[in-house]
């Protein structure tokens, strides 16, 4: 048994004179801090890798900053995932007895600390390094390439996939930490500049400083406890030309490992974070992970099953496409957030119940699943 006992969370955008171990001790602090516990308290660290500032043991180099000496330290790597892989990995080791507080950081100056073409350089590396990267895609493109073929096969359209993106924005417009805050429509997203057919501006995540982190303990520290039920895993693929079924990706797999774990199937699910780098992505996993009907997601989120008063409200702080990308603090952010809902403190954002939630990350081009289901324990 582990439990989510404190969250932080710096807004994301422009941090100008911001570190990469700045960003990551502020969001540190406010997690410590909303767990009630001190510094010395925290015998465990993981840390995501930053591409602004690689070094090869970040986390003892965090640690050192921040002012901590763990029993327990080090960096982990899955794109996008992670995040919720740091946070499986914190769940087991608090579960074996090896640390009772673990603290679980990311954070990147991605924004101001690097140049645009270093960090398109520095994402591409997810392609093949022979038969894809000498071509010269860039990470848009390799989604371009899987949305061609997602929406020629369940006739699902631009304007369909639009529709995510006024969502997120929709929701990042009450949150004052979110980068981009002004509604959108989806001819604004259809009019945006295009990027990587059939992928516009506003189908893609933006580039954002900033750090997320949180603490997973042995036992709650709070009165109401956010306690993880099941996390799975699932990696059938690496690279986009060696994908075997487009019709499941993987977190179809790491959904039923994680249902079978913790007994919660899809249908409990009262609030979902779900890893949003393009509205593609969105699409697809909520369709592969049993949350919408293939081809059919779009449609639900324009009946408002996915907003803050529907079934299952989803990324109620924006999301990747609309709160930010700061790389893996990124999709952080989602489990900060559905910490806040499943403890009621989510203010203005509030949703009516959440106290099943699931989790869903994605690294790589869709390659690398973590799949999460957690519970609100009073």
């Amino acid at each position: 048994m582990s439990f989510i006992t404190g969250v932080g969370l710096t807004s994301f955008g422009r941090h100008e004179g911001a570190s990469t171990l700045d960003l990551m001790s502020r969001a540190a602090e406010l997690a410590i801090a909303d767990a009630g516990l001190k510094r010395n308290e925290i015998d465990g660290v993981l840390c995501g890798y930053s591409t602004v500032q690689p070094h090869i043991m970040l986390a003892t180099v965090f640690a050192e900053h921040f002012g901590i000496t763990p029993r327990y330290a080090h960096a982990v790597q899955v794109g996008g995932a992670t995040g919720l892989a740091m946070t499986m990995l914190a769940h087991i080791i608090v579960q074996a007895g090896m640390a009772r507080h673990m603290l679980v950081v990311s954070g990147e100056n991605r924004l101001t600390g690097q140049s645009r073409d270093a960090a398109i350089q520095a994402l591409a590396q997810v392609g093949h390094p022979s038969y894809e990267m000498p071509l010269g895609p860039t990470l848009p493109a390799y989604y371009g390439l899987v949305a061609s073929r997602y929406m020629h096969a369940y006739d699902v359209t631009e304007q369909d996939l639009a529709e995510f993106a006024v969502l997120m924005r929709a929701h990042a417009v009450d949150h004052p930490g979110a980068q981009f805050r002004d509604r959108i429509t989806v001819a604004d997203v259809m009019a945006s500049k295009p990027v990587a057919s059939p992928l516009k501006l506003l189908d893609c995540c933006p580039v954002s400083d900033g750090g997320a982190a949180f603490i997973v303990s042995r036992e709650r520290t709070g009165d109401a406890g956010v306690r993880i039920r099941g996390c799975a895993q699932a990696h059938t693929h690496q690279y986009v030309t060696t994908i075997p079924d487009f019709d499941r990706m993987g977190a179809a797999i790491s959904l039923r490992r994680a249902s079978e774990q913790s007994g919660i199937s899809v249908a409990d699910v009262r609030y979902a974070g779900i890893y949003d780098s393009f509205t593609i992505t969105l699409a697809m996993l909520l369709e592969e992970l049993g949350l919408a009907g293939r081809g059919e997601a779009a449609a639900r989120v324009r009946d408002r099953y996915f907003s803050r008063d529907g079934a299952v409200p989803l990324n109620t702080h924006g999301g990747l496409l609309s709160y930010g990308h700061c790389g893996v603090g990124g999709a952080m952010a989602h489990l900060v957030e559905t910490q806040l809902q499943m403890t009621g403190r989510a203010e203005n954002r509030q949703v009516k119940d959440a106290g099943i939630a699931l989790l869903h990350g994605d690294g790589g081009v869709l390659s690398s699943h973590v799949s999460m289901f957690l519970e609100r324990v009073r």
